[in-house]
């Protein structure tokens, strides 16, 4: 998700913030702040995809980092492994992700960088961005076999209609060409146990 800026304003109580124009929070006045200050900021924002992403995240100062947790919920946008039609579902994702201090917030003098690759770091401009994190979540989130409804019917083998929008007059077949060896296989060693059976 590519953002440039983010426009932060006060929207009520103290240390709550609406996050506007972006996931990128700016985080300097919290890093000088003493270790367990906490901020809290309403997520409002367009995703990738143009799904919306919506919640609330708090902002936890420790020692050596921000610890970012929250609920967000967002849409994901699928084909269905048995129409191949698209369609959106309701995704809920519980975010908690370390963002490591890489400047020391009074000087400013570089920081041990973090040793874990891909590690999530406060930027140079004391900003944390939450893009990649959430684009991370929602690729955890998404389900191995989407399927667009429970009772989905799925593409006719035969034609490649798509049988919750029309029928069509193909026979099925019972079983699959392709696993027809295998039944002749089953059924010669069925008649051989009886013939040793008796």
């Amino acid at each position: 998700m590519a953002v440039k800026f983010a426009s932060l304003w006060r929207s009520g109580g103290r240390g709550s913030h609406n996050l506007r124009c972006g996931m990128r929070i700016n985080v300097a006045q919290q890093l000088k702040e003493a270790v367990g200050s906490v901020r809290e900021y309403e997520v409002d924002e367009v995703g990738e995809g143009g799904l919306p992403v919506r919640g609330r995240v708090q902002l936890l100062r420790t020692n050596g980092s921000i610890l970012v947790r929250g609920r967000l919920e967002t849409a994901g946008r699928d084909e269905c492994s048995r129409c191949l039609g698209e369609f959106e579902y309701p995704l809920a994702l519980d975010i908690e992700e370390e963002y490591i201090i890489t400047r020391d917030p009074t000087t400013g003098a570089p920081l041990d960088q973090p040793t874990e690759p891909g590690a999530f770091t406060v930027d140079e401009n004391n900003e944390i961005d939450l893009g990649e994190a959430v684009r991370q979540y929602v690729l955890l989130a998404q389900p191995m076999k989407p399927i667009c409804r429970e009772d989905c019917a799925g593409l006719c083998p035969q034609c490649g209609r798509n049988l919750n929008c029309e029928t069509c007059d193909c026979k099925q077949s019972s079983i699959d060409p392709a696993w027809a060896p295998l039944r002749k296989l089953l059924t010669g060693s069925r008649k051989r146990a009886r013939k040793e059976r008796g």
